[in-house]
């Protein structure tokens, strides 16, 4: 971890006194989707990017809209249920939470040209659909063999200050002041340092040099999350002589995510014990947006065989973060700190709100697909997609690239590859099977964790490395002359490594993370 740590040291002149705030965390939280939209094609595994003729596949492949021949209207809603579980390295621990959700909706245009031009359709499409949807609660927790929490706080302000006169400054500001650590006079110092300070959770030891934390002996973590990514599309296509398929969509992106966090430790050293909570509350809120641009070719003119490419822009996010924080404390030094306090020790709260403006571009998205029908009655697709999370950018408000946090991403992040395969057959005029399959690499490297900076204004320290990601889905739809209906089964597994806060010998608690969705989709075609 000393890398991170040393980079922070040599960028402080570059980054001046300008508090710091966002991760690779954050940037890779909104890179990405879900596999969500209509029955249809969830039940088919997403993998219609060549196959086209589904309203979903907007988002995908922009010129499966130019199959389309009549115009189409749909819907979908459903139900998700959600189930973490921490296994190895903490406690054992899961639950389970069940929500309602509406998940698509949109229309196609169809304009036929011409049955002897070369421009045959010319459609227009537009498509809601939520492509992340982050509601989750999880709880962890397990013994700490003596590290803590309360060392990386001492790290930090260690890594701040310039002498031990600016922790008694920092302490007596707690006696008589509001003890809010987003106050400007914190400004130049770890915030979660400052509060450290301010609860005597971190100080100077008697007889010894530097910041000190304490030994901790057990943790309880709970977080609760909350919110998604709402995606808009809008999409011209064209069909030239039914064997070119050519589209754009513009997306636009509504960011609304909520985290609320819950952390506490006891301490133990063989001669102090006690313990602390630590609350934290977290909001993203901000819109983005991208181009996609792809195309669709049957090469062969009396073969349904088709293949697809595609390409999506970096997705321009403007976001706003929300911060606030409360600690309570009771652990004191008994006369052991080299900083002044009361003669009557009480509890501490200290807490707090801040508010930050900036900008992220995701990477660049690329996308292959085949896709072709056997027999008259079975559709089989497969797409292969990347994406280079470590090409993600964070910017300040303005404009400027946090370069810092730009490097770290660089290190911490990786290239995402998704392999897609489904299958559609009709088992009788009216009514067809389907099933699909994928699977995603994870996008964080093995050594990747969350390093606070100097002068963070970060108060949570837990981050969470996911790994690959396998989706099963199954689905059954109805096709009348106008009316049809579809549903869907997925089953999402993702494994993941949690930390509670950054220390070398910390053991990840291992987490499966597992969502079961039932969606449900009704359209017409007229």
């Amino acid at each position: 971890m000393s890398n991170k740590w040393m980079m922070a040291t040599a960028c402080l002149a570059a980054i001046g006194t300008q508090a710091v705030a966002q991760t690779q965390y954050d940037a890779a939280r909104l890179t990405g989707s879900e596999l969500n939209g209509t029955a249809r094609f969830v039940g088919m595994g997403g993998a219609m990017g060549a196959l086209g003729a589904d309203i979903s596949v907007i988002g995908v492949n922009p010129a499966g809209i130019g199959l389309y021949r009549s115009n189409e209207v749909t819907a979908t809603g459903g139900f998700n249920v959600t189930c973490t579980e921490s296994g190895s390295g903490a406690q054992p621990m899961s639950d389970n939470r069940t929500r309602a959700s509406f998940d698509q909706a949109g229309f196609v245009y169809s304009t036929k040209i011409g049955n002897h031009t070369s421009l045959r359709y010319l459609n227009f499409g537009f498509n809601y659909r939520k492509s992340k949807n982050f509601n989750r609660v999880f709880k962890a927790g397990g013994l700490l063999d003596g590290l803590s929490q309360t060392q990386q706080m001492a790290n930090l302000m260690a890594g701040a200050i310039h002498s031990v006169s600016e922790v008694d400054a920092i302490y007596d500001y707690r006696l008589g002041g509001s003890g809010n650590p987003y106050s400007p006079s914190g400004s130049n110092y770890p915030y979660l340092g400052v509060m450290g300070v301010r609860t005597e959770l971190v100080g100077v030891r008697k007889d010894e040099s530097g910041l000190k934390g304490w030994n901790g002996d057990a943790y309880g973590y709970t977080s609760r999350e909350e919110g998604g990514v709402q995606q808009y599309d809008f999409n011209v296509s064209f069909n030239v002589e039914d064997r070119m398929y050519f589209g754009a969509t513009l997306g636009v992106y509504d960011v609304d995510y909520k985290r609320y966090t819950y952390y506490t430790e006891d301490i133990y050293d063989g001669k102090h014990e006690g313990l602390y909570d630590l609350q934290n509350s977290f909001r993203t809120e901000g819109t983005g947006v991208d181009l996609k641009l792809g195309a669709i070719f049957r090469p062969i003119e009396d073969s349904p065989f088709r293949f697809g490419v595609a390409v999506h822009t970096p997705t321009w996010y403007t976001l706003t973060d929300t911060y606030w924080s409360d600690l309570y404390s009771e652990i004191q030094f008994d006369g052991e700190a080299g900083v002044s306090k009361a003669e009557e020790y009480t509890p501490d709260y200290v807490g707090g709100s801040s508010l930050r403006d900036y900008e992220l571009r995701t990477p660049w998205k690329f996308n292959a697909s085949l896709g072709t029908v056997v027999g008259g009655i079975m559709a089989l697709g497969a797409e292969y997609e990347f994406a280079d999370y470590g090409s993600s950018k964070l910017y300040y408000d303005g404009g400027d690239e946090m370069e810092l946090q730009n490097q770290i991403i660089k290190e911490d992040l990786k290239g995402v590859h998704t392999l897609r395969v489904g299958m559609e057959t009709r088992i009788s005029p009216a009514f067809s099977l389907r099933a699909g399959y994928n699977y995603t690499t994870s996008g964080f490297e093995k050594t990747a964790y969350k390093a606070l900076d100097w002068n963070d204004m970060r108060t949570d320290t837990e981050y969470t490395n996911d790994l690959d990601r396998h989706t099963v889905a199954v689905g059954l739809g109805y096709r009348g002359r106008s009316f049809f209906v579809d549903m869907a089964y997925k089953y999402d597994l993702q494994k993941s490594d949690f930390y509670a806060f950054s220390a070398d010998a910390l053991q990840a608690a291992k987490v499966d993370n597992e969502r079961h969705q039932v969606l449900l989709t009704a359209g017409f075609r007229f």
